[in-house]
């Protein structure tokens, strides 16, 4: 796994980039904990489930998703938010999977969600595992796409993991400049600026993640280990397994669904990329995850 995640390869060079409406957002904020950029939207009744989701490293909630928010909203209120130092997410003075899972929590908490099924795709996955473990009363069901119980697996692995949390201290330090500060706002203003098309728009989304910031955040992935409590999970789960994944292998995506009760597994012909490169791929996948949890939900509520 690199600080530079392979969606950044379409993102530089536009290709097969889905030319579809992108939503408005607005800013939320949260309680003691800062303000994000929320993109919130409405279900085909008011009465629709609410899903919640959380999107890759580097990336923004807009830029994971995109592809899939219409067909989702024909279905659920859908919600995405940029997570905390990640496009127009919270900057704090430190990054942390913790404080990622506790701002899911508190997005749910501010608009109302009643148990909303959370998604996450890779590092959004590790923050939806998070989220259950830290705010199991909050979720009513987890749909966790193209992610794993863990890190550090590999010898490779395990000494990049290593050698790049020996190198966050300087980072950190940085964050709590206001230097730092400064240079994340810079960088996340590019996204006031309109797009002439999605590609353009989702080269400003891609920018908007320093790459510090990305950094920061793959060393908080490296110390992940849910396995000791993923079987302690007790509400509708779903894996949806990307089996040309090169950056988490399929696996260890099938290791997670197994160490989960219940857990549904559902199958997209593609790599770590195709939330966006191959959207033809994820989206019926992804459908069919939601669809599956939604319904074990309502069998377990009635």
């Amino acid at each position: 796994m690199s600080p530079r995640p392979p969606l950044a390869e379409w993102v530089r060079r536009r290709a097969r980039v889905p030319q579809v409406a992108i939503p408005e957002g607005r800013w939320l904020e949260l309680p003691r904990r800062g303000r994000t950029w929320l993109t919130d939207i409405p279900g085909p009744t008011p009465e629709a489930p609410a899903v919640v989701l959380l999107h890759a490293v580097g990336c923004t909630g807009l830029l994971t998703w995109f592809p899939v928010l219409e067909a989702l909203s024909e279905h659920y209120r859908v919600v995405t938010f940029d997570q905390r130092w990640h496009g127009r997410g919270i900057m704090s003075e430190a990054f942390s999977l913790y404080d990622c899972a506790d701002d899911v929590a508190a997005v749910i908490t501010e608009l109302g969600l009643e148990q909303p099924i959370v998604a996450g795709y890779s590092m959004g996955g590790v923050i939806a595992q998070r989220t259950w473990r830290q705010h199991p009363d909050l979720i009513g069901g987890l749909v966790l796409c193209a992610t794993t119980p863990h890190f550090r697996v590999t010898g490779p692995e395990m000494g990049f993991m290593q050698g790049l949390e020996l190198g966050m201290g300087a980072l950190r330090t940085l964050s709590r400049s206001r230097t730092a500060r400064a240079a994340g706002r810079r960088t996340a203003s590019a996204l006031d600026v309109g797009p002439t098309d999605t590609g353009q728009w989702a080269l400003a989304q891609w920018r908007s993640t320093s790459p510090w910031a990305v950094a920061q955040a793959v060393a908080s992935l490296g110390r992940h280990n849910a396995k000791p409590w993923l079987g302690r999970i007790d509400v509708p789960t779903a894996v949806v397994l990307t089996a040309k994944d090169r950056v988490i292998p399929p696996e260890r995506q099938r290791d997670l669904a197994a160490r989960i009760p219940g857990a549904t597994v559902h199958e997209a012909d593609m790599g770590h990329a195709g939330c966006v490169m191959q959207a033809d791929r994820f989206g019926p996948a992804l459908l069919e995850a939601f669809a599956t949890v939604s319904a074990r939900r309502r069998d377990r509520v009635s």
